[in-house]
């Protein structure tokens, strides 16, 4: 299960958003177009935010919005959103990275977090992640990351 698969046509860079909420709807967009998942999960996702407060923003700047699957997933996905100016999350944390994750099971779901936080916890890796400018060059990372591990 390799996230560079997932993200492929699904990471979008912006200058800015208006809310914390804006920036999850922005950052599912992808897996709405494609048919991945219904607005229903988007709202999910931000329900989750509003109940449970910022446990999505993982580590300072990236934050995972996700949801249990109610229905609202109808294949797995993975998109992300990349701002130029982040956007505070309840509890005044700043987030400029979202990655969204759509997962048709709960052990799929378990499986990419894992993926990712490895990922995320490596320093060299979480540097050239901030600075990247292009879907290509967040691909790579991750696709020389997924060949590390």
């Amino acid at each position: 299960m390799k996230l560079s698969n997932y993200l492929k046509g699904n990471i979008n860079f912006l200058d800015g958003v208006s809310s914390w909420a804006e920036s999850i709807k922005k950052a599912a967009q992808p897996l709405v177009d494609k048919g991945f998942i219904t607005t229903q999960y988007i709202q999910d996702m931000i329900d989750n935010v509003q109940k449970n407060g910022p446990y999505i923003v993982i580590v300072p700047g990236i934050a995972m919005p996700h949801a249990e699957n109610k229905g609202a997933v109808i294949k797995t996905g993975v998109s992300m959103l990349k701002l130029n100016h982040p956007v505070l999350y309840p509890e005044d944390k700043e987030v400029s990275i979202l990655i969204v994750l759509a997962a048709e099971d709960s052990n799929g779901h378990l499986e990419l977090i894992s993926n990712l936080s490895s990922m995320l916890i490596d320093e060299d890796i979480m540097e050239r992640f901030k600075k990247a400018e292009t879907e290509n060059e967040v691909i790579e990372i991750i696709q020389q990351a997924e060949e590390e591990e």
